[in-house]
């Protein structure tokens, strides 16, 4: 099925006219979240590799 450019050029503009974009301030604070998300999940990825690490060098019987 072939498509008109021109009328898809035009139902493309119609459509980005109609998305509701995110101000400034809502910007921020989703990128604050994801920053403070990420160094929440890395602190516990941290704990627990700490602990499995723990628990397997105390299981072979390695020093440190």
């Amino acid at each position: 099925m072939a498509m008109n450019p021109a009328k898809f050029i035009r139902e493309v503009r119609s459509e980005a006219q109609r998305v509701t974009w995110p101000t400034r301030r809502e910007t921020m604070v989703s990128s604050a979240m994801v920053a403070v998300i990420a160094v929440i999940a890395a602190l516990i990825f941290l704990l627990v590799d700490w602990i499995i690490s723990s628990a397997v060098t105390s299981i072979l019987g390695l020093s440190a």
